[in-house]
């Protein structure tokens, strides 16, 4: 294959790879609790550099190109989002480091989407897919409605009546990087594997809820830098398939 082909093919699928990444992002710009991935290229290292080879000189400045690119590892980024007041009381937002904890107890789930309601059972879960959160003490955290309203205090503690019934779990991770999206603001395990919790920082606010960590204006001009990207190379490849079929036709006449 082509070198000339080969360079710009890579930056053409890296391109248009952090152009899916970024426009999830833009996608998500309203989502709540919502956390953008960072993107970006590596250098592309040339095949026969660090290996024994007969390459001929000019091969060998030719290899001086470089291999291309190729997208590098993506990465989420977890600064804070701004918080939003609302009028529900099931409604709770992190300021500062941590997740709540949901799911199942033996291997749970991490989040910054606090949109929380009751179920039939009167335990509080996630209202966009009913998954349990989690108190400190990494059970289930029951509230009865018929004691009245309820107040949060910013350590997780929960209040009817003034007098405390439970507290919910904020945790964090000693290595974010080993964090992956699972869907639905959920946050695990790249490998799958339980997570080790450690004690968050952060606080908790009522009656609040964690804006999208989307950026509108960086994410399209970012999507417009990506874009032009792929364009240009896309061009190249163009513009060096036309130069090859002008070389074969030419010295094939030759010939």
């Amino acid at each position: 294959m082509n070198y000339g082909l080969q360079i710009s093919a890579s930056g053409a699928l890296a391109s248009m790879r952090q152009q899916d990444a970024l426009t999830n992002n833009l996608a998500n710009m309203n989502t709540v609790g919502f956390k953008p991935i960072l993107t970006g290229t590596m250098q592309r290292t040339a095949a026969p550099q660090g290996q024994e080879s007969s390459y001929s000189s000019s091969i060998s400045l030719l290899e001086k190109l470089g291999g291309g690119v190729f997208a590098a590892q993506t990465r989420i980024n977890f600064a804070q989002g701004t918080l939003e007041r609302t009028e529900n009381d099931m409604d709770m937002a992190i300021q500062g480091d941590g997740f709540f904890v949901v799911g199942d107890s033996s291997n749970p789930t991490l989040t910054r989407d606090g949109r929380f309601t009751l179920n039939s059972d009167g335990d509080l879960i996630m209202a966009t897919n009913g998954k349990l959160v989690l108190s400190t003490k990494n059970a289930p955290i029951h509230i009865d409605q018929t004691q009245g309203p309820i107040s949060v205090a910013d350590d997780g503690t929960i209040s009817q009546g003034g007098a405390p019934i439970n507290q919910i779990q904020i945790s964090d991770v000693p290595d974010r990087s080993i964090l992956t999206k699972l869907g639905s603001g959920l946050f695990g395990s790249i490998t799958g594997s339980k997570l080790t919790l450690i004690d968050a920082t952060g606080t908790i606010n009522q009656n609040m809820i964690e804006g999208s960590g989307v950026s509108e204006i960086e994410a399209l001009m970012k999507i417009q830098t990506a874009s032009r990207a792929a364009q240009g190379n896309i061009g190249m490849i163009d513009m060096q398939n036309r130069l090859m079929e002008r070389a074969i036709n030419t010295f094939g006449r030759i010939a």
